[in-house]
C-alpha cells in the first residue's frame, strides 16, 4: 500500500495569502502598558495611533487594562499590551528577540532613551560585527526589552569604494 504524503491541513488546494503588515506586540506586566507607551514616546519619538482598553476589572485597580496600544515608530507599527492575569504567553526577561532602530546619531539616541528611563548596555561598537559594519549600541527599556540603536547599515557584501 503506497503512503501518501500528508501536509498540515490535508491535500486541498489553499488560496494564496498576502500579508499587509507585521506588528510586533510587546507584552508588559499589568498595569504597566500605559507607562511603557509613555516611555516609547519619550525615548524613541513614537506616536500613539490608537488604544483599546478594558474597563477596570477590580475595585483596587487604578487604571484600565490596556488590551492594545498602537504606536507608530520609525515607519513601523508596534503594539503594546498589559498581560492579563490569565493570559499566555507570560513575558519573561530575555525572551529571545531584540528590536532594532536606525538613526544617524547613535549616541544621541541612546542618551535620549537613558534620560527617559532606559539603561545603556555596553559601549557603542563599530565594525564588521555591528549591523554589517555600522555603529550600534544597546538600551534595555524599563520593561525588559533590548533595543539596538544602529546607524544605517551598509549593504552586506558591498565593496568599499
Amino acid at each position: 500500500m503506497a503512503q501518501e504524503e500528508v501536509q498540515n491541513g490535508g491535500p486541498e488546494k489553499v488560496a494564496e495569502v498576502s500579508f499587509t503588515a507585521l506588528k510586533p506586540q510587546l507584552m508588559v506586566e499589568a498595569p504597566k502598558a500605559a507607562d511603557a507607551v509613555q516611555f516609547y514616546k519619550s525615548a524613541f519619538g513614537a506616536v500613539e495611533a490608537g488604544r483599546t482598553v478594558y474597563p477596570k476589572r477590580k475595585a483596587d485597580q487604578e487604571q484600565p487594562h490596556v488590551l492594545s496600544a498602537q504606536l507608530e515608530l520609525a515607519g513601523s507599527t508596534i503594539l503594546v499590551s498589559d498581560i492579563a492575569d490569565n493570559s499566555t504567553p507570560v513575558k519573561t526577561e530575555g525572551t529571545g528577540y531584540v528590536l532594532c532602530l536606525e538613526t544617524e546619531d547613535v549616541e544621541a539616541a541612546i542618551a535620549k532613551a537613558v534620560s527617559a528611563g532606559g539603561v545603556a548596555e555596553g559601549e557603542v561598537t563599530e565594525g564588521d560585527g555591528a549591523c554589517c559594519g555600522g555603529r550600534v549600541g544597546k538600551v534595555k527599556d524599563p520593561y525588559g526589552y533590548v533595543w539596538l540603536i544602529c546607524s544605517p547599515a551598509k549593504k552586506c557584501g558591498d565593496a568599499e569604494a
